[in-house]
């Protein structure tokens, strides 16, 4: 299972945030400053072993992922917006067409699956704070779950942002 730590825990900077694999780190995520992502709010930077990665919002209903070194315009994740009211999504990951499935309404969970297979699941680690866990299947790239991992950050701060509002 892999989880969203606490920033700046195991080893990591303040304002980074290490992505878990059983509790061993694999991955960080760090969340783009507005000098370096046109809305900062929804973007950051994810380092997966030798390779970096640029997340961010990519129009209006999207969120895409990219190696750091590629042009702004080049995607190889994405997530699209179906519908608002439903907040429905579909997803591309590195040309795997992934459909997006809501498990829970109260805790914002969801189920990837592609082709009829699950390829993981979406949970939380509870209490005040929740973060956002991810349960994998054998073969999803770790590139791909970090993404999904990002992406369930995001929807879960947008939602945190509607209640409040």
């Amino acid at each position: 299972m892999l989880e969203l730590g606490k920033s700046g825990s195991h080893g990591t900077d303040r304002g980074i945030v290490p992505v878990l694999s059983d509790g061993a780190l694999v991955a960080t995520l760090r969340a783009a400053t507005w000098k370096e992502a046109a809305n900062w709010k929804e973007a950051a930077t994810a380092e997966v072993g030798d390779r970096n990665w640029a997340f961010q919002r990519g129009g209006t209903r999207e969120l895409v992922g990219r190696w750091a070194q590629e042009p702004a315009e080049s995607v190889r994740l994405r997530a699209h917006q179906v519908s608002v009211w439903k907040d429905s999504w579909t997803m591309e990951l590195d040309g795997l067409a992934v459909d997006v499935a809501r498990t829970s309404i109260w805790k914002g969970t969801h189920r990837y699956e592609s082709g009829g297979r699950r390829l993981a699941e979406s949970g939380t680690t509870g209490g005040w704070k929740p973060r956002p866990t991810l349960t994998t299947e054998p073969g999803l790239p770790l590139d791909s779950a970090v993404f999904l991992l990002w992406f369930e950050f995001v929807l879960g701060r947008r939602r945190i942002a509607a209640a409040a509002a």
